[in-house]
């Protein structure tokens, strides 16, 4: 668990301490790398809560889905089709699926029996 979050943490020190340049034609790729680390970064936090992680899984999933979104995107540009919003799309749908199910998980696991305060 603490490995990808570990990785976060370096990813986001190493983007702010550097001044580090992405050129505009390559904005669509990088945004859709993005995309789909984070939603592989919440698969595994999820994956994680439910006692399913499997750290092969994981790192394959983060490549593969990498790999996947930046090629729809290249293959996209090439065909003259806006495919990076397909990989957009699907990417954000699980993503915020993730976090829906990481959001019930927890609140599931905080104690019901909490009194509210009376009102006098």
């Amino acid at each position: 668990m603490w490995l990808p979050i570990f990785g976060l943490l370096i990813g986001v020190l190493l983007g702010l301490l550097t001044d580090l340049k992405i050129p505009v034609e390559y904005s669509n790729y990088l945004s859709i790398a993005v995309l789909a680390a984070l939603d592989t970064l919440f698969g595994g936090i999820r994956a994680h809560l439910q006692n399913l992680y499997d750290e092969r899984v994981f790192v394959s999933g983060f490549f593969f889905n990498i790999i996947l979104a930046a090629s729809l995107a290249f293959l996209g540009v090439h065909l003259g089709v806006d495919l990076y919003l397909a990989a957009i799309f699907a990417f954000g749908v699980r993503l915020f699926q993730n976090i829906a199910v990481i959001r019930r998980i927890l609140l599931s696991r905080q104690p019901k029996n909490v009194k509210k305060p009376e009102k006098s």
